[in-house]
């Protein structure tokens, strides 16, 4: 016994390519991204996976990219959690009520924004794009820009999880 199930016909086989054919994967080359999203002043955001390009129902995904020595306007993505994996240059990310927290990411390392929180992306490169891939948990493009005067020195926040803390915090 094989386990296959012949009991279906070829004509509902061919339906169901059909479907898969229109409704399956999609490839969205890079050249072709959706610049028309919200936006944060001092950032370039691109749409490649969003509900209007593919139908995507729970994922927003993209790029952004931040010029040398720019910061982006402090903002927040309302609900939404986003993901932000860099690829080429160094992000320095502030955040908090008034972007007290501070914290540096290079090529490969992940960011987590939690709903909510007030940030601000900084490339902390004075000569190298800053170019990062972005994922959100929504179809939905949500940048809520803030009003925030920042403080003068932010504090260095070293923190990865519960387990792995900064070697030098005090417990």
């Amino acid at each position: 016994m094989t386990g296959h199930d012949h009991s279906h016909s070829h004509h509902d086989h061919e339906h169901q390519d059909d479907r898969w054919k229109h409704d399956g994967v999609r490839v969205i080359p890079g050249n072709q991204l959706d610049t028309n999203v919200p936006s944060t002043p001092g950032m370039d955001r691109a749409a490649a996976i969003n509900f209007a390009r593919v139908g995507a129902q729970k994922l927003w995904a993209g790029t952004v990219s931040i010029k040398p020595d720019a910061k982006t306007g402090a903002h927040h993505h309302g609900h939404l959690e986003s993901v932000i994996y860099v690829v080429k240059g160094k992000a320095r990310m502030r955040w908090g009520e008034s972007l007290q927290f501070t914290a540096e990411a290079g090529p490969g390392d992940f960011i987590f924004v939690p709903p909510y929180v007030p940030h601000q992306e900084i490339n902390a490169s004075p000569d190298e794009v800053l170019e990062c891939v972005l994922v959100r948990s929504d179809g939905e493009a949500v940048a809520i820009n803030l009003d925030i005067e920042p403080v003068e020195k932010p504090e260095t926040v070293l923190w990865i999880d519960p387990v792995h803390r900064d070697p030098n915090e005090k417990k």
